[in-house]
């Protein structure tokens, strides 16, 4: 298996198919539907990717963004935020927290591969 992404995405289709994409292009995957648990979970998979659905129920993605860039253990992975409220200035506002990339959904399939592969250089 190649590096290890943590999709953080509440809606199963959405996380369905990143995994299947990702999983098809030899990374290892997990899954994280509840945004609550993300941190957690991120301590325990140690992935080289986070991918942040940013309109989450219970938490906000921003903020776990924001969260992880506080923690010293999960400063260091980078974070794509994927999200479909695309207003003006979130791109702005969910970089400045600390993603390394943003999408706005729908996003094409080569789109969010090509970010994934930029990002952490497979």
């Amino acid at each position: 298996m190649g590096k290890k992404v943590m999709i953080v995405e509440d809606n199963e289709f959405n996380l369905k198919l990143f995994t299947d994409l990702l999983r098809a292009h030899q990374f290892e995957v997990q899954g994280v539907r509840d945004g609550r648990l993300a941190l957690d979970q991120a301590h325990i998979f140690a992935p080289d990717l986070v991918i942040m659905d940013i309109q989450l129920p219970h938490v906000s993605g921003a903020d776990l963004v924001e969260a992880m860039q506080k923690d010293a253990r999960l400063s260091s992975i980078p974070v794509l935020a994927v999200t479909a409220y695309a207003g003006k200035g979130d791109e702005d506002r969910i970089v400045a927290a600390g993603a390394k990339g943003y999408l706005s959904k729908p996003v094409s399939m080569m789109t969010f591969l090509q970010s994934v592969q930029g990002i952490i250089g497979e």
